[in-house]
């Protein structure tokens, strides 16, 4: 079951106790809790099967954007993943920090850094994935988690990312025992990145903040000292 399935069954659930509760003070039939809940099941089955969760991704994620802690997590978790990406020699293309803003941009709802990722792509329809491109990619996804993490003290965000480098590690056959080891050490050089450009990344944030362009990211980072992107 997907985080949002979850979510909404979480929801569902909570609106049905609490109306079944209230039901019999306000002097209101048991039925209107229960057809509210049903009504709500049913567009969102409609959402899932015909929108793919489209809608139900959209209001959760307006409803977490009343959250400062939340915002502020999404804000530090994505300037990690475009500020190492881009040290790393990985093109970034877009960012977006809300799912309608995303879906205004044209693509699906989900926040995020977009990176031209055609190089390794292009390396996996080959069956010749290099370990330095595997290493900075996965550098790249765990940077998001390492950033709030540093932030925070935990992290709340990021499970794709998780799961896009044990995807990543399982197809290349990398034993179990390794994995875990790989991630960590892959967290653990995109921390030691952002510590090393901590006053770039600031600045980097504060630019994404104000929706400013990619490209305009990019010089503000490189005006407060960035370091120079290693070569591809």
């Amino acid at each position: 079951m997907s985080q949002t399935a979850i979510n909404l069954l979480a929801v569902t659930i909570f609106v049905m106790t609490v109306g079944s509760l209230l039901a019999p003070a306000l002097d209101v039939s048991l039925f209107i809790p229960a057809g509210l809940a049903f009504g709500g099941l049913s567009l969102a089955t409609v959402d899932r099967f015909v929108f793919d969760n489209l809608g139900v991704t959209l209001l959760i994620d307006w409803v977490a954007q009343f959250s400062e802690d939340h915002r502020n997590r999404v804000l530090h978790h994505e300037a990690g993943h475009f500020l190492v990406a881009y040290l790393l020699g990985i093109p970034v293309t877009g960012y977006a920090l809300t799912a309608w803003e995303a879906l205004q941009q044209g693509h699906n709802a989900q926040g995020g850094v977009r990176f031209d990722d055609q190089l390794i792509q292009a390396q996996i329809e080959e069956g010749q994935l290099s370990t330095l491109i595997v290493e900075r990619y996965c550098q790249v996804w765990m940077a998001g988690g390492a950033a709030e993490k540093e932030a925070f003290g935990n992290v709340e965000g990021g499970v794709d990312d998780v799961m896009k480098v044990r995807s990543l590690l399982r197809q290349l056959k990398v034993p179990a025992s390794q994995r875990e080891l790989k991630e960590r050490m892959a967290a653990l050089q995109a921390k030691q990145v952002l510590e090393r450009n901590d006053s770039a990344y600031e600045v980097l944030k504060q630019s994404m903040l104000e929706r400013q362009s990619v490209e305009a990211c990019i010089e503000a980072a490189i005006q407060a000292g960035m370091e120079t992107p290693v070569s591809v």
